[in-house]
This record gives C-alpha cells, sequence and structure tokens, in this order.
C-alpha cells in the first residue's frame, strides 16, 4: 500500500509549478532550496510518477503534473479559508496575538507610524506586522489580515468601510517655489521641473485628456517609487503630484492652486468576514478606521485657491 503524501509534499510540489523552479519556491515558501528539492523527490517517490521535466531553464510539469495541481491549489484554499475560520472562531481569544496590515508604500511610511504609535499604547499586547506594498495582497490567502486599498474590493468575503477620498494635487517646496517661483495657469506648470513616474503613464494620460501633449522626457526626475517621489518633492527638486492631507501635515509643502481635475483616491478598509469576528481583528481595525479618517480631515479649514 502506498503511503499517503504529507501535505508539506503537496505544498512545495505546488509551489515549484507556480514558480518554475526549486529556487522560486524555496522565495515563496521560505524554505531552503535543497528541503523543496527533497520534498518533489520524496512526492513522486510516494506518488511513483515523474512531475517534473528537468532542464537549463527549471523544472517544466509533466501533463500529469498539471492535472494534479488543480486538486491540490484547490485544497491549499480551503486550507486558508479554514485557518480565516479558526482565527474568527476565537470569540473569547485573549488580548495578544499578531495582526498583519498591508497599505500603499506612502501611508505605510508617512502616515500609519503616528497611527500605529497611539494603537500601540491602546493594544501593547497586540503585535503589529506591516507589509508596505502598492500590490493588491490577498486577504482571502492570509497574506494579510487587514488591508487599506486605494479601490474598493467586490469579493463578497470581504468586510469593507469606505473611510473617505484622498484629493491628489499638484505639489512643491516652498525652496523650489522661492527659486522658480509659482505656477499660476496649467501650461505655465508644465514649463516647470516636473518630478513623475518612469514606466506609469497615468500623468501623461490624465494631462492629454486636459489637452496637453506631455510625454516622458517632459519629467526631469521620473521613478515608481513612491516615497522616493515625495522625497526628491520634499528635497526641493520639482513639482510633482501627491494627496493633499499629506502635503497639508508636512512644514515646507506647498499646494500648488492649479486645478487639475485629478480624480480622488477612495480609501477603503478591509478584512475577512470571518476573521471580523476576532477581537484583536476588530480592534486594530477599528482604531485603524479612527486614525485614518482623522487622517482624511483637512488640516486647515482653509480652501485650497482654485
Amino acid at each position: 500500500m502506498k503511503r499517503e503524501p504529507d501535505w508539506a509534499l503537496w505544498r512545495s510540489f505546488a509551489a515549484v509549478v507556480e514558480h518554475g523552479s526549486l529556487s522560486g519556491a524555496a522565495r515563496a515558501l521560505s524554505l531552503s532550496q535543497p528541503t523543496v528539492g527533497r520534498h518533489v523527490e520524496a512526492l513522486e517517490a510516494d506518488l511513483g510518477l515523474n512531475l517534473f521535466d528537468r532542464a537549463l531553464s527549471g523544472l517544466k510539469p509533466t501533463e500529469a503534473a498539471l492535472r494534479l495541481y488543480e486538486p491540490v491549489a484547490r485544497a491549499r484554499s480551503s486550507l486558508a479559508e479554514a485557518a480565516i475560520l479558526a482565527d474568527g472562531a476565537q470569540a473569547q481569544e485573549e488580548a495578544g496575538g499578531s495582526v498583519r496590515i498591508t497599505a500603499s508604500a506612502v501611508i505605510s511610511n508617512y502616515v500609519l507610524p503616528a497611527i500605529l504609535a497611539d494603537i500601540r499604547r491602546r493594544h501593547p499586547r497586540i503585535t503589529l506586522e506591516i507589509v508596505p506594498s502598492d500590490s493588491a495582497e490577498n486577504l482571502l490567502m492570509r497574506e494579510a489580515d487587514i488591508a487599506l486599498r486605494m479601490f474598493r474590493p467586490t469579493q463578497l468575503e470581504l468586510v469593507t468601510r469606505h473611510l473617505g477620498d484622498i484629493r491628489l494635487v499638484p505639489t512643491a517646496h516652498e525652496s523650489y517655489l522661492a527659486r522658480r517661483g509659482m505656477p499660476t495657469t496649467i501650461a505655465d506648470l508644465w514649463q516647470h521641473d516636473l518630478i513623475g513616474f518612469d514606466r506609469s503613464d497615468a500623468i501623461i494620460v490624465h494631462a492629454r485628456g486636459l489637452g496637453f501633449q506631455l510625454t516622458r522626457e517632459d519629467f526631469a526626475l521620473r521613478s515608481d517609487d513612491q516615497p522616493h517621489l515625495w522625497e526628491l518633492m520634499k528635497a526641493g527638486l520639482g513639482i510633482g503630484f501627491t494627496q493633499l492631507n499629506l502635503v497639508e501635515r508636512t512644514p515646507g509643502m506647498v499646494a500648488i492652486p492649479i486645478e487639475l481635475s485629478i480624480p480622488p483616491l477612495p480609501m477603503w478598509l478591509t478584512t475577512h468576514s470571518q476573521l471580523f469576528t476576532s477581537h484583536r481583528i476588530r480592534a486594530i481595525y477599528d482604531a485603524l478606521a479612527e486614525g485614518l479618517v482623522t487622517y482624511l480631515k483637512p488640516a486647515s479649514s482653509a480652501p485650497i485657491p482654485r
């Protein structure tokens, strides 16, 4: 009678199929490459099947491996769901534990620290894991417990709360404006040292919608790392585009009074519906919502000139 393979072997097998190599699978699973290799060999021995063709370019799954992968992926998803249910079932859990939070790199670096300082004072026994990321972490696969999104999640399994909208404005440091002057029209704005994206064409597309034919070369400084773009603006290197709330709370930064009709970013706080019954998840979720709603309030009542 054949031995039933351990789940760890199946997990490594699925990771190799997805990443195409032992090294890629090892990184994804936080295991060593030799361990993943032994798992694959053990699974092949238990099943009596050759699962991968070895080549210089990596491991290519056989037809048998591809047939096996789908039910293994479904089982992995079911196990992740079971873990979520187990967490949510801890209705009377102790105040400790950990909560994994993901948010954009800008929010994680420049907005969350002050909010988390207050949360730590209120919930000192809860450990916080922060994942700064501009990609959409998968709450259903437990890559995060709570996510701050700049779009409305649509999965039925998620609990979401719209906290408000973030207005985006052209921005520069006062030292730059003292040197180059304040632009007064949109056409004037494009003549300044612009700070923008390297690969993304979001700003260019919006400018063309306003009737201005910008190109990538019109930006004096380019990067796709948004915290880095913010630091370039703070250093007085040019005019960029960022959150009005952040500008108002940063000494020396100035929101330029030119209306560009940039669509605001909606801010949504999200968690899995089963996790929402967990005391620690709910406590951090509610505290984050409170802090972020305060952040979204204008720092001053004076309107930005149009």
